[in-house]
């Protein structure tokens, strides 16, 4: 055998003092794997073999997880191939804190069982205070499985036709209520849909009335809908999904339905999201009346769609910490995006690069505040760039053949590895 071919054994390559360390972190599997894709590489012809464990080394992920973070420089806010909303620090800090053993169930005083995430139910009671109860399960199509199985299985929920919606990946709504043994009745028309249609669908069978807001989609013209206080004047149960996770009025989201506003005009649930425009983790809402809470709480399906200690967490620390990243992206002025921009651009320029500051705009994404437009600044550079930045894990969009790093998807923490990255890319093309 050639001796410049020769494989090092996998016990010799792994006893390497870096390798046993990494292996500590990661795993030995993941080392393992690192250390035969090198030893590949020494058959190929590609290394030497005194070479296998740096070349393990470079190899190995920095987490023991296939996800790795990204850069969002798409100008969707809530993207939701992304993830959604990226955590607060508090957040990520409450995460660290209850990884391991914690009093999720246990009261420390009286070293009994205690009530399950009880601190974070109060603290999304003090953010909405217009809801008499609240509970948390998975995500918003949980809440409304719940809803529907507790209050409905058997019996007829009212909806209007126009908000039959599909809520992504091939999911629509009337399939996932339908799964609860509830059967759907379809008032109004695509467009129009009034008060009046839903009373003359009540009947001794009606299990609630639902209303969705169209989150993602939007109907324009000859249009009516429904407003919530004239729906809850009829003497059967309301629910309203209003989606993003909105608690209570935000100025730059005139349209979008919150919480509180719909509670105050008489729904008895409200379902949403917590990782939209709450940017919390991962979670369903609902907030309403005590006894309809707690039918649901008492629900044997409740069970099932509880949270784990970790969203407990973190959604405490988004409700009771400072401003997550997603109110910020949302609320800063776009002249302090421009200036970013400007800065960034004419570094970039002055290293040889063709880049340019220009204006744009963003979106909400993530199925919220459908048709706003969010004025906005980029870096504007060559498409070329799209493909060597996203392996370096940026990610922008590609409009009229330039490719746009969009800055309010960013946090000007971000500045300096866009940069870093936009210069690798650079040295990576010649």
């Amino acid at each position: 055998m050639d001796p410049r071919r020769q494989v090092p054994r996998t016990d010799a390559v792994m006893a390497d003092p870096r390798l046993a360390h990494a292996a500590e972190r990661l795993g030995r599997a993941i080392v393992k794997c690192a250390v035969g894709a090198a030893q590949q590489r020494v058959r190929n012809g590609e290394i030497p073999p005194a070479a296998v464990a740096e070349a393990a080394l470079a190899e190995l992920p920095e987490h023991a997880t296939t996800l790795r973070p990204v850069i969002n420089a798409t100008g969707v806010l809530l993207h939701t191939n992304l993830g959604r909303a990226p955590l607060s620090d508090a957040a990520r800090t409450a995460l660290t804190a209850a990884a391991g053993c914690a009093d999720v169930e246990y009261d420390l005083a009286t070293g009994r069982r205690g009530p399950r995430g009880g601190g974070t139910l109060a603290a999304l009671r003090e953010a909405c205070p217009a809801a008499e109860a609240v509970q948390i399960v998975n995500n918003n199509a949980a809440a409304l499985v719940l809803a529907a199985t507790a209050l409905a299985a058997g019996r007829e929920i009212i909806i209007s036709r126009g908000e039959m919606v599909e809520i992504g990946d091939g999911f629509r709504l009337p399939d996932l209520l339908e799964t609860t043994g509830a059967r759907l009745r379809e008032v109004g028309t695509t467009n129009r849909t009034t008060a009046g249609d839903y009373a003359a669908a009540i009947g001794p069978g009606t299990g609630f009335i639902l209303k969705v807001h169209p989150s993602n989609f939007r109907i324009e013209g000859f249009t009516a809908s429904a407003p919530v206080d004239a729906l809850a004047a009829f003497d059967v149960p309301l629910v309203v999904d209003i989606g993003s996770g909105l608690l209570a009025p935000d100025p730059a989201l005139p349209d979008e339905p919150d919480a509180t506003t719909v509670l105050n005009a008489g729904a008895d649930l409200v379902t949403a999201s917590a990782d939209k425009l709450l940017g919390g983790p991962q979670g369903g809402l609902i907030l309403g009346k005590r006894d309809r809470v707690e039918q649901l709480r008492r629900h044997p399906l409740y069970r099932a769609l509880r949270v784990d200690k970790l969203t407990l967490a973190a959604l405490e620390a988004t409700l009771r910490g400072p401003r997550p990243p997603v109110d910020r992206m949302l609320h800063t002025p776009v002249r302090d995006l421009r200036a970013r921009a400007e800065v960034l651009a004419k570094d970039m320029a002055a290293q040889g690069i063709d880049a340019l500051a220009v204006d744009t705009t963003a979106a909400v994404g993530g199925g919220g505040a459908p048709g706003v437009d969010l004025p906005s600044a980029a870096i504007s550079l060559p498409a070329t760039y799209e493909s060597p930045l996203r392996a370096r894990r940026v990610i922008g969009r590609i409009e009229n053949g330039r490719l746009l790093l969009d800055l309010r998807s960013t946090g000007p923490a971000d500045d300096g590895p866009l940069q870093v990255a936009v210069l690798a890319s650079k040295e990576a093309e010649v």
